[in-house]
């Protein structure tokens, strides 16, 4: 990989707490947004019947509701010692209830109140008055009133448990109300109300003439019915109000007396025991009591966005008395709580903060109705805070040792469904963050009421929020360790906008597969033994403006038609900068959205597989841009990059190299490797800039790099990393083959992990190697004039020297066609005639050296100029009109002849890489510029191969062949008319004769076509 330019942006100022999205998508107008949100006068339904747990309270989900777990444990890989890691204690805080030990239940355990006597008053004094869950409340409907157990009283009426008795002594009434309790009833029907006070043991009746007279709204409060109330009930009878109780909700604020002033607890006459310092404060007019108040850190902390368990303090939490409820939604006017038998309104506490203890015993399945300035109708949610984890231990566990393979399905943006609720799992990793938030479309990209949890000690930050689904964007806002913000793209978004756009987006695939037959034969044959011809393609610019799914339709014919086996695309995974070609790449999960959706790209491949053709993509583990919205300093600080500078800094690209010491960013890493193999069926990773990894000191002068422990220039973490890459992928994805980009003499690319070679180290893994090498030699002989070539033999013949050394690709790739280097024709002296004549004898003996092949698009038709990302191939060479057309479609036709030819000779491709597949004629021909070999396949059936590099027919040019085969016949020859050559041939078999030749016994003497490469089989 050359030099590119940059993805870096200038950095700007800090995002602030409250930050102004840059975000290009169309926000909406403004106005409030909630997830998922249905509009209060949409509603149908006093509540839901599905079964859900608090946020924080130990609930065990229904049947198909556990929380996902979708790691496996993993093997190490071979020869790789697994990172240290510890099971995470998990989220402590999720099971916990604010509760106190030893707490009891509202309305559980009460002893019947006694009917009158010191002693019986006395008895219950040491009992505080706390409210019964059922009793007193306006919001009460007759349905949950009849489903309060009624203990027996005396006198025939079914009496009120005595801490209910002593709620209603400290809570105000309204006389004739739908919701007082059996001695209001009373009181309606004419009974005579006390207020009672104590003083030193002893209790007073005062005349009920002393508490102020119900309001006229308090006495017509029967008129507002609750759910399921009878129209008219008004029962006086305590134990018939089933009734008058569903108009309850009615009384709510309807005007109250003192807060002295109650009623007897077992009738007319009876002394209700005093309000005792420390109790509980009253319920307001809307039937909930006020709430505990936030501690000025809690508090302060939540609304910062900096709290680590947030659902601790919002959501519902069983409480002594009832069921505390806390809502943060900012810039609402009002929330209401909804659900079955139950309809009251939250104190607003300000700062969005909405709270109060509701009368239940326990947590109720309930929504919010959250109105806003201008949607006074409200919006009917759920609440993300009553949802506990929807990420699973062992996900946390594998996620902390760095060995979750399926990384992928634990952290990003995950649509599901979450006990009976659908909606959208969001995980981040940021272990250096003091806060994080979700930020998106559906809050207008204001994230201060979407706070995440932080799950145990992993640094994974979690939120499941209701009603949002595919399509939505997001990103992630961060609180740096120095209190600062930072808006950031998921690291592992699988869908992201269209550049510059740089949000990601919620997504799952749909795509129904349809090349089970490729899927199921591709690892039948080890890669190196079968036919691998490549052809390279920049699919933004192959045909500049197409979509995926129109390449779909236009490339594997393409291909096909030409021969090749397999295509390799440069960087798919999205970048934002066109200009380094989806090498500085800023999401490694997500295809770029220049061409469509990944699904899009699911079915490219699939065409391309049902074609018959092999797919491979380019892999960039090495380095990634400085981007101020991607991976650097991600949560603050450095987390993926090295937190040393100097290490860090990739001194050729301006980007940042990955810390491969760190568990957690090689687990990044290599379950992307797997990720592009299992969810897009790639056959291939073709890994970019290995060199660059492997070495501590590359690129960098004397005193800009540290030894490693054992004093060598070696990067111990890279090494470990791509060993356990390649062994992941082999193991986890048959089929699958992986190739370094490695420039340097580096012992062991291709060899398997386990076998340690003489430097100490074990094999790298790899299945194949580029040969740049062979590339760069070859191409260095060929530019020369041929009457100086001779001065340059050996570089054509040096590369066999090392053939064996590793399993080869020989690559005319990108890298040699761009920058100044010039396509391949024009890197060919002479006219225009020889220059093709060059190209077709060099892609001859390219096809036949041992190794396989990969040429870059438009060197396929002898494109004159560089490629450029901008416009792509010059396509227009090959239009009929054009007077030069059959010089380029010539070119053309040799390659297509060229894939035809190889893939049915075993001999170029079966023994490609052991000596036996090999043998030279005659290597040292350098006055002659000619080059002669034998390859065999696995049967020794042989091929012979000569390339002539000089301008001159040799006629009767003699050469030692195997004197096993008697006659020989010419099957390709680059010098065809038809390819735009001279047309020498030889035309006719030719029999071996018994003519001693380069210490061969018998001999054939063909004519060697000027600048041609020519291959013979046994006739």
């Amino acid at each position: 990989m050359t030099a590119r330019p940059s993805s870096r942006k200038p950095s700007g100022p800090e995002v602030p707490h409250q930050p102004t999205e840059t975000h290009s998508a169309e926000t909406g107008p403004a106005g409030p947004a909630e997830p998922g949100a249905v509009r209060g006068t949409e509603r149908t339904r006093s509540g839901s019947g599905r079964a859900r747990g608090s946020a924080t309270a130990p609930v065990t989900p229904p049947a198909g509701d556990e929380p996902s777990v979708t790691g496996t444990p993993q093997p190490a890989a071979a020869d790789s010692t697994a990172p240290e890691g510890s099971v995470p204690a998990g989220n402590e805080a999720a099971g916990t209830a604010d509760a106190g030990a030893g707490s009891v239940p509202p309305g559980t355990g009460a002893r019947p109140a006694r009917s009158g006597g010191r002693k019986a008053a006395r008895a219950n004094t040491a009992e505080a008055a706390e409210p019964d869950a059922a009793a007193g409340s306006g919001t009460v409907t007759a349905e949950a009133e009849a489903a309060v157990p009624q203990p027996a009283g005396s006198s025939g009426t079914a009496a009120r448990p005595a801490r209910a008795a002593r709620a209603r002594a400290g809570a105000t009434k309204a006389a004739g109300a739908g919701t007082a309790p059996a001695g209001a009833a009373r009181a309606r029907a004419g009974t005579t109300r006390t207020k009672s006070t104590r003083t030193g043991g002893t209790s007073t009746d005062v005349p009920a003439a002393d508490a102020p007279a119900a309001t006229p709204a308090a006495a017509a409060g029967t008129a507002a019915t609750g759910a399921g109330a009878p129209g008219g009930a008004s029962g006086t009878t305590p134990g018939a109000t089933t009734g008058a109780a569903g108009a309850r909700s009615a009384a709510a604020g309807s005007g109250a007396a003192s807060a002295d002033q109650g009623g007897s607890a077992s009738g007319p006459g009876k002394a209700a025991r005093a309000k005792p310092a420390g109790a509980p404060r009253p319920r307001d007019g809307r039937g909930v009591r006020t709430a505990k108040p936030l501690g000025d850190d809690d508090r302060g902390r939540l609304l910062s966005g900096s709290h680590h368990d947030p659902h601790a303090l919002l959501g519902a939490h069983s409480v002594r008395g009832g069921v505390e409820l806390r809502v943060l939604r900012p810039h609402a006017l009002s929330v209401t709580v909804l659900a079955k038998g139950l309809r009251t309104e939250l104190n607003n506490d300000g700062d969005g903060l909405f709270s109060g203890v509701l009368p239940q015993r326990t947590t109720p399945d309930y929504r919010l109705l959250v109105t806003y300035e201008g949607h006074e109708d409200g919006f009917e949610v759920e609440d993300p805070y009553r949802f506990l984890p929807a990420l699973g231990e062992l996900d946390l566990h594998l996620i902390g040792e760095g060995r979750h393979e399926e990384l992928w399905r634990a952290l990003g943006a995950h649509p599901m469904t979450h006990q009976g609720v659908t909606g959208t799992r969001f995980t981040v990793w940021a272990p250096n963050a003091r806060g994080v938030r979700v930020v998106g479309d559906f809050n207008f990209w204001d994230g201060s009421g979407f706070p995440m949890r932080s799950l145990g000690a992993t640094g994974v930050w979690e939120l499941f929020l209701p009603g949002i689904g595919e399509g939505a964007l997001y990103k992630f806002e961060i609180m740096r360790p120095d209190g600062s913000y930072t808006q950031r793209a998921d690291p592992m978004a699988r869908r992201t906008e269209v550049p510059p756009a740089n949000a990601s987006i919620v997504t799952e695939s749909h795509h129904e597969w349809g090349d089970q037959e490729w899927m199921t034969r591709r690892g039948e044959v080890p890669v190196h033994e079968a036919p691998l011809s490549i052809y390279e393609v920049h699919l933004p610019s192959w045909r500049p403006g197409l979509t995926y799914r129109q390449l779909a339709v236009q490339l594997p014919k393409y291909v096909k038609d030409l021969g090749f086996t397999h295509v390799e695309f440069m960087p798919v995974a999205e970048h934002p900068f066109g200009g380094s070609w989806g090498y500085q790449v800023t999401g490694f999960y997500a295809p770029t959205s220049r061409m469509g959706t990944p699904d899009d790209f699911r079915y490219l491949v699939d065409s391309l597989h049902r074609a018959g053709i092999g797919v491979l993509v380019d892999w960039v583990p090495a380095h990634f841009p400085r981007d101020d919205w991607a991976l650097a300093e991600f949560d603050g600080r450095p987390l993926y990059e090295h937190s040393d500078p100097a290490r860090a800094a990739h001194p050729d690209w301006g980007t940042l190299e990955f810390d491969y010491g760190r568990k957690e960013v090689r687990n990044f890493l290599v379950a992307n490797a797997t990720y592009w193999c299992e969810e897009f069926h790639i056959d291939g990773l073709r890994v970019d800039a290995v060199a660059s990894m492997l070495y501590l000191d590359y690129s960098r002068e004397d005193g800009e790099w540290s030894p490693n422990v054992h004093g060598g220039r070696e990067n111990l973490d890279a090494v470990a990393f791509l060993q356990e890459m390649n062994a992941t992928v082999y193991r986890r994805c048959p089929g699958v083959v992986t190739v370094a980009e490695e420039s340097t003499a580096w012992d062991g690319v291709t060899r398997a992990t386990h076998h340690v070679g003489h430097d100490g180290f074990g094999g790298l893994g790899f299945g194949l190697k580029w040969n740049m090498g062979w590339m760069h030699d070859s191409l260095g002989y060929v530019e020369h004039e041929p009457v100086h070539r001779k001065f340059h033999h050996n570089e054509m013949t040096f590369s066999m020297v090392y053939a064996y050394s590793e399993n080869y690709v020989l690559p005319i790739s990108h890298d040699e066609v761009v920058h100044g280097k010039r396509a391949l024709v024009s890197k060919m002296p002479g006219d225009w005639w020889q220059q093709r004549a060059n190209h077709r004898a060099y892609l001859g003996f390219m096809w036949a050296h041992p190794g396989k092949q990969l040429l870059f698009m438009g060197q396929e038709f002898a494109q004159g100029a560089e490629w450029s990302e901008g416009h792509g191939p010059d396509w227009w060479l090959l239009d009929p009109s054009y007077a030069a057309e059959p010089d380029h479609r010539g070119v053309r036709d040799l390659v297509r002849e060229l894939n035809t030819v190889y893939g049915k000779a075993p001999a170029l491709w079966q023994r490609d890489t052991v000596p036996e597949g090999f043998a030279w004629v005659d290597g040292g021909a350098w006055e002659d510029n000619v080059f002669a070999f034998l390859r065999f396949d696995k049967h020794g059936s042989p091929l012979l191969a000569v390339s002539n590099f000089s301008p001159v027919v040799r006629h009767g040019y003699r050469l030692g062949v195997p004197e096993t085969v008697t006659a020989w016949a010419e099957i390709l020859n680059t010098d065809e008319e038809r390819f735009g050559g001279s047309g020498v041939l030889n035309a006719d078999p030719m029999k071996a004769e018994q003519v001693e030749s380069h210490g061969r016994r018998t001999s054939i003497a063909p004519t060697l076509p000027p600048l041609a490469t020519v291959w013979f089989r046994p006739a």
